[in-house]
């Protein structure tokens, strides 16, 4: 093979031992999607070429078609020697594709690289006859990271969605329509429930319990308009939600029967007897079991096993956002319960106050290991004489999720911290205090107060200190700055090459720290974003959508960004259920090494997404820093 070097192309040759080169295909998408037969046609046509550092291959190379990356690394250039995109082991390029959407795209080589050339009549035919394999070459590098986890199975029924499991054969009538014709219908139809529309619009709900309670024991006439004896305006789910958020609005509601809508518009019907509840290895289960315990200690009894069901979960096939909205659920019901028991022994309170979760708890993105964030937020109307009652509360709780494997924060961000429990307008002169002087030090502290979220008590407190939140920070060029200077202080760790850069020395050395240098980057970003178009979303997901929506943000980008934070988050679970199967306690901790390929080339991808994102953001908020 040709050695050379500049823009000279190095000889193709053929391949003689094919089975490692199947190996390597097998592990590499989408050639791990074909068929043997497509697969075998692959290899038979693939040819192999060497290529030195600075090495270069245009559009008008003789041999044109799909190359693979099998060692190095290629930079992919226009025309004004922009970087385009990096591309290393696993990973693929078409020059005569790129040059068709973008025009004048060249790829150069930056560490000396084994590329496999798919000739184009062989790529073509594979295209023309391989949906998947086509659909991976007409999307972005980032949809491979979204689409491996759809591939992954649901948990179990209660993971997964609505549309498999609600009614859409809906009883709807008027609201004029009479009781005894509503009753006559449901019986005709043999259904338990009838919603009442108006306008085109859900006015309402009518169950067999409403007939017996406000009609038949009321002695109403059989003539009464059903819309004297429906529940009004009942509430919703929307239908991408799942099983599990169902049951467990449900339950804490006390609802049999849940209208189901998707863009606003009615859709369907979710029922308790859709419902499985009696599996002991189901979330809302132990939502439940922990909802009946009678002190901390019995708590704490129920959760011993946590870790083996997030285990099972995990092993079931439960992705990461899902594990974290399910651990997230568990913290609440923890937490509402620590509180019920409070309020028995303390009395009634003196005032009115809400008990808010901040960082993870608020996000619904908890995984093992998660301490203590919370505060409380007292109504103005609180004197000084009731301050006892509420400290002894936070302590009860704070105390009580201690006992429970909650820890105590160690920055001290709990309702027991008397500046992280005021009433409402000492909380807003607090957040004005700090948008009006966002020094490095008090910004990384109080950071995590932005992901704020109501758990227990008056909401209306929560969601006014939000509001209040939202127009400081909004209007706040400087706080911003400030905002975007602490989100970019964790950088992705990759290096020159796209190399990880792992720890040097210490207990976890070679190793990488997944939530600090790529939850807490994501999070950062999407939280920034969010605080600056005033978005009231808490949930990182709901975040990156709502600013799509609103078109704050490139869909792309949002997309993107959302794929990196699963794939990062779903490496983390995955370490954390390695260390349960080995007796350790579980971290954040991942040494690369030890990936897959394709799980390490993903893993780099969700990291490049997140350097480029914080370049953006270096250019759109730092300014305000001048």
């Amino acid at each position: 093979m040709n050695r050379g070097s500049g823009d000279q192309p190095d000889a193709l040759c053929p391949i003689v031992d094919l089975a490692p080169v199947a190996d390597f295909l097998r592990q590499t998408s989408p050639f791990r999607e074909l068929p043997a037969a497509e697969l075998e046609e692959a290899l038979a046509a693939l040819r192999i070429s060497y290529h030195v550092h600075g090495s270069s291959l245009a559009v008008e190379a003789p041999e044109q078609g799909l190359r693979i990356v099998r060692s190095g690394a290629v930079d992919l250039r226009d025309g004004d020697h922009k970087l385009l995109d990096r591309l290393g082991e696993g990973e693929s390029f078409h020059l005569g594709g790129l040059n068709a959407d973008r025009g004048d795209v060249s790829a150069i080589v930056i560490e000396d690289a084994l590329l496999y050339l798919l000739p184009d009549a062989a790529y073509q035919r594979l295209r023309g006859r391989n949906r998947p394999f086509d659909r991976h070459f007409s999307s972005q590098r980032s949809r491979r990271l979204r689409r491996a986890a759809r591939h992954q199975p649901a948990a179990n029924t209660l993971l997964q969605g609505l549309r498999d499991s609600m009614s859409t054969d809906l009883l709807t009538v008027a609201p004029s329509d009479s009781v005894q014709a509503v009753a006559r219908a449901m019986t005709m139809r043999r259904v338990s429930s009838a919603l009442i529309l108006e306008g085109g619009a859900l006015a309402g709900i009518i169950t067999d319990r409403d007939l017996r309670t406000r009609h038949v024991a009321e002695a109403l006439p059989a003539s009464t308009p059903v819309a004297a004896v429906m529940s009004p305006a009942p509430e919703t789910i929307d239908a991408d939600s799942t099983l599990f958020d169902a049951t467990l609005l449900m339950t804490r509601r006390g609802y049999h029967h849940l209208p189901v809508t998707e863009e606003g518009h009615l859709a369907g019907i979710i029922t308790s007897s859709d419902l499985i509840l009696a599996r002991q290895d189901d979330p809302v289960y132990l939502v439940q079991h922990v909802s009946r315990q009678d002190c901390a200690e019995d708590i704490r009894e129920v959760l011993a096993g946590l870790p083996q069901l997030v285990l099972q979960w995990h092993q079931a096939g439960m992705r990461a956002p899902q594990l974290g909205r399910v651990l997230t659920a568990i913290t609440d019901a923890v937490t509402v319960r620590l509180i019920q028991l409070a309020e028995a022994e303390l009395g009634p309170a003196p005032a009115a106050w809400c008990w808010t979760a901040f960082g993870s708890q608020a996000r619904a993105e908890q995984l093992l290991g998660a301490d203590q964030d919370n505060g409380m937020i007292l109504a103005d109307d609180a004197r000084p004489e009731h301050a006892p009652w509420f400290a002894a509360l936070a302590r009860k709780v704070c105390d009580g999720l201690n006992l429970c494997g909650y820890p105590y924060c160690n920055g001290e961000v709990m309702a027991t911290t008397d500046s992280w429990r005021q009433p409402l307008s000492q909380w807003r002169e607090t957040v004005r205090r700090w948008a009006a002087t966002p020094t490095p030090k008090a910004v990384m502290r109080v950071s995590i107060f932005f992901d704020l979220r109501a758990i227990h008590g008056d909401a209306s407190l929560c969601d006014a200190l939000q509001a209040e939140m939202l127009q400081q920070a909004s209007q706040n060029s400087i706080f911003l700055a400030a905002l975007a200077a602490n989100a970019l202080d964790n950088s992705p760790p990759l290096g020159i090459f796209r190399r990880f850069v792992l720890e040097r020395d210490g207990e976890h050395r070679d190793a990488v720290d997944l939530k600090k240098r790529g939850v807490l980057p994501l999070t950062d970003i999407a939280r920034l974003h969010a605080l600056a178009h005033r978005i009231t979303a808490v949930n990182t997901d709901e975040r990156l959508q709502a600013l799509a929506r609103e078109r704050h943000l490139a869909m792309t980008d949002s997309r993107n960004l959302a794929d990196a934070l699963h794939c990062i988050q779903q490496q983390r679970l995955q370490q954390q259920c390695e260390q349960l199967l080995r007796g350790d306690k579980p971290d954040n901790f991942l040494n690369p090494r030890g990936l897959p390929t394709m799980a390490r080339e993903q893993l780099r991808d969700a990291f490049t997404i997140i350097d480029q994102a914080q370049a953006a953001l270096r250019l759109t908020y730092r300014a305000g820093l001048g």
